[in-house]
């Protein structure tokens, strides 16, 4: 249905004569006519009494009115709103990721962008990569930000991922223990030791166990936890050795490893089919365009985006 049609008819039943309302819209009095009839033929109603020089609306007219005149009211708000997204005046964006990503990152990426953008919503879900992977692919979630590979169990052809940040993993020491004096661990100092360690499954666990496997080091795990104020805490308590991001603390406070910096690649990801909005064109730009605090481990350069390349 033509919504011009729709205005049109509104006007005649605002005015009741045909060669006016037709002078009004730039149109013949017969080409008016024939829109109303083909209206009319579709409605499957009778919209209008024909009398003498005028028109008159029928009940149907009368019932139609109201309707076309709310739809037309719908589309201009749908004209204003999809206008609002394009200035970014308003929007959402849903975006999961790690522990890391949503505790160390994020807040000031979103702060900066929400004062520019006051309209924007966010709705964010801190989860597991393999959790983020999965909400992305079934469209749950707009964004994921996920530590590389991406699980072998999905169809990554699905995804767009871009390499973003390179992070390091740093060892927390309980007070007194005898490595807390130390600036670097090794894997051997790791041996029957306490280890408060990221919950089973996770990319971080999975990468700590594939290190301590290969260097034949064997902890003992007393505790498995996700969020990172909770591992700094039960390390401060003296339970056991921890590991977190070195974006998280500062680094005076943590061990680097010794035998080789251990990092991992996060990444970006999305679905391939789904076209960007404003927003996340914005919000992607910000993304990229973090730098860390002084306190807080460096950002991925160029040169070792290219080393870890595109997947």
């Amino acid at each position: 249905m033509d919504t011009e049609h729709l205005q049109h008819f509104l006007l005649l039943a605002q005015s009741g004569n045909m060669t006016k309302t037709a002078a009004r819209v730039h149109l013949t009095q017969p080409a008016l006519s024939g829109q109303i009839k083909r209206l009319e033929h579709l409605l499957g109603a009778t919209l209008f009494h024909r009398q003498g020089r005028g028109v008159a609306l029928t009940q149907a007219g009368e019932t139609f009115r109201s309707f076309a005149a709310d739809a037309l009211n719908q589309i201009d708000a749908g004209r204003t709103a999809l206008g609002s997204l394009s200035s970014l005046a308003s929007g959402t964006i849903s975006i999961g990721g790690g522990a890391t990503s949503t505790t160390c990152i994020l807040p000031a990426i979103i702060g900066a962008f929400h004062a520019r953008y006051p309209g924007i919503r966010f709705s964010i879900r801190e989860a597991t990569s393999r959790t983020v992977v999965e909400a992305v692919l079934s469209g749950e979630l707009d964004l994921g930000l996920v530590t590389l590979p991406v699980p072998s169990s999905v169809d990554a052809t699905r995804l767009s991922v871009e390499p973003w940040v390179v992070d390091e993993l740093v060892l927390l020491v309980p007070p007194h223990h005898p490595l807390r004096n130390r600036r670097r661990f090794t894997w051997r100092d790791l041996h029957n030791q306490p280890l408060i360690a990221f919950e089973s499954g996770s990319a971080v666990r999975q990468l700590l166990d594939r290190q301590l496997s290969h260097h034949e080091v064997r902890p003992s795990v007393v505790m498995e936890l996700r969020a990172i104020g909770t591992i700094t805490n039960m390390v401060a308590a003296g339970i056991g050795l921890g590991f977190v991001s070195r974006l998280a603390v500062p680094l005076a406070h943590a061990l680097r490893c010794a035998d080789r910096t251990l990092e991992r690649q996060l990444a970006v990801i999305e679905r391939r089919d789904r076209s960007r909005t404003p927003t996340m064109e914005a919000f992607r730009a910000a993304l990229f365009a973090w730098e860390p605090t002084p306190n807080q481990a460096r950002r991925a350069t160029r040169s070792e985006r290219s080393r870890h390349g595109s997947v």
